[in-house]
């Protein structure tokens, strides 16, 4: 047997395969970054660990712009929008595991520990974060935080250095999750701190019981969760990067649940009476960034020529079919700010081929970098890749597409040296400033979220002008500001806005499916009456 990550710090042991109690097997897509959600923003390893080990101080209400109670039981803001005071609930526990057994509930000092990790530099456990925090690096949380206190065992105060309309909608992100500092202390005690990110402690409905790359990630129910208890005893997440082959676990009953399906695969799972597609209208946007720092994409004509190039909607057709629309901006149709005027650059070869040749620019080859997995907002980077690479070709620019396994892929966008890349955005929340700050923003180029790397300086001007008041109609004024500068700039050209989609057995159990953040199932049920769904 194979040790996965958690086994790290113990002997690997096999299981007797006749004990393991009955559960939810979903086929999920991809091996997780890591097992803490701090300090990834990746679909993959935020599905893997968010709601499954951990919980966060609040939660977002889908159905309206409350927040909803979780570790906290209430909270409080001060008038001038700079003290947040968070009352917590007692009697949660952290996970007892093989490795850790916690001696106290969950406190105030949990709480401060988990934050104050993310922007206090001298924090030993903020140097074991190789790659930093990047939502918490791009949405400035270091420059936002002036202080996160104790006020006494079961209360905490955050006290910002300005205000920010955004704040409780990122501490109910999938990232703003609360560690154990008693685990955190013992795993210093013992030479590990790096530990804290893989051999997972939390507060969640599941504990993590073990990882094998490529293969599988087994949790069991958290006996002492302080929620309402899953109905199953056993998690499963059967990892399988390639879609077919997860329909066809589906189809066979390997998995109750899988992740990610193709468009032209739907129609296949139409046809077995025993499999259901559930979808609905998603917070994401899938998009082409440009690497506004390499030339010739540091000139605006040549990045517009791009945008006119391609044919948005003969692309939505052959990749996503009737389960997406195309994009006219980087905010989708879900949001309450959603423009009222498109700012689409659309269709245009002929002008593609004019700004081409103002901008001085022949015989141009680039290279794509097309993600190597599915994600909600892009069911098929490669054919996605191939479809924009036979539109350049039409205007004279040769182009080259490169991909790499998930975890290479993502190491080496870091380090900034490729032309352009297909990516996207599945929201955290439904706050706005969720689809500009953590992405096209000056700061969040440092975090690596930044694909386009680059900087605006009367863009930031607007976020931070929409971020300080909360008159919704005002902020809209602003977005829609943002976005045009988004349409004449071009860092990125955004193509379509998804349906969020999973296939399941009619037999499975019910999963809410959100229209942002990490798939959960704490709160699965039975499967509805036949015809609620489609």
């Amino acid at each position: 047997m194979v040790c996965g990550l958690l086994l790290a710090t113990s002997a690997c042991q096999q299981q007797d395969d006749s004990q393991v109690p009955n559960g939810l097997v979903y086929c999920s897509e991809g091996n997780p970054e890591s097992f803490n959600p701090q300090i990834v923003t990746s679909g993959t390893t935020i599905d893997a660990t968010s709601h499954q080990i951990y919980s966060r101080l609040i939660d977002d209400n889908t159905s309206s712009s409350e927040f909803l109670p979780a570790l906290a039981s209430s909270w409080t803001v001060s008038d001038d929008g700079l003290v947040y005071e968070f009352e917590l609930r007692h009697g949660v526990k952290f996970h007892t595991t093989r490795f850790f057994t916690p001696s106290r509930e969950m406190n105030a000092d949990d709480v401060v520990f988990s934050f104050s990790r993310i922007i206090d530099t001298e924090n030993p456990f903020h140097e074991t974060a190789q790659r930093g925090f990047p939502f918490f690096d791009s949405i400035g949380f270091n420059k936002l935080i002036k202080q996160i206190s104790k006020v006494d065992q079961y209360r905490v105060r955050f006290e910002l250095n300005y205000p920010d309309a955004s704040f409780l909608a990122n501490m109910a992100t999938d990232f703003a999750v609360v560690l154990s500092q008693e685990y955190a202390e013992q795993l210093l005690l013992q030479g590990t701190p790096q530990l804290l990110d893989t051999n997972a402690v939390g507060t969640g409905p599941y504990q993590l019981v073990e990882y094998v790359k490529n293969q599988y990630i087994r949790y069991r129910r958290n006996p002492d969760y302080w929620g309402e208890q899953p109905e199953s005893e056993q998690l499963v997440f059967d990892i399988t990067p390639r879609s077919t082959v997860r329909l066809s676990k589906l189809i066979v009953g390997d998995c109750s649940i899988s992740a990610l399906p193709k468009a032209g695969e739907l129609q296949v799972a139409k046809q077995h009476d025993d499999l259901e597609v559930d979808s609905r209208p998603g917070m994401n946007v899938a998009y082409w960034a440009l690497n506004t720092k390499k030339p010739p994409f540091d000139d605006v004509r040549v990045r517009q020529a791009l945008a006119y190039a391609i044919d948005k909607r003969s692309l939505l057709n052959a990749v996503y079919h009737d389960t997406a629309v195309v994009a006219a901006g980087i905010l989708p149709p879900s949001s309450w700010a959603f423009p009222d005027e498109n700012v689409e650059l659309q269709y245009n070869p002929a002008k593609a081929k004019s700004l081409l040749a103002a901008a001085g620019v022949k015989n141009l080859t680039i290279d794509i970098w097309a993600m190597p997995v599915a994600r909600s907002y892009n069911p098929n980077p490669q054919k996605t890749a191939e479809l924009i690479q036979a539109d350049l070709k039409a205007v004279g620019i040769r182009v080259n597409i490169i991909s790499f396994d998930w975890s290479v892929f993502t190491q080496r966008l870091a380090s900034s040296n490729y032309d352009s890349v297909l990516i996207g955005w599945s929201a955290d929340n439904s706050d706005p400033d969720n689809f500009f700050t953590p992405l096209l923003s000056c700061g969040s180029i440092q975090s690596h979220n930044n694909w386009a790397n680059w900087c605006h300086k009367g863009f930031d001007t607007l976020l931070r002008q929409a971020k300080n008041i909360t008159d919704e109609q005002e902020r809209k004024v602003l977005y829609r500001a943002a976005e045009e500068i988004i349409g004449q700039e071009v860092p990125v050209i955004p193509l379509a806005y998804a349906q969020r989609m999973l296939l399941k057995r009619k037999n499975a159990p019910y999963v809410q499916l959100l229209p942002f953040g990490g798939i959960a199932f704490d709160k699965v049920s039975q499967p509805e009456p036949v015809g609620g769904r489609h």
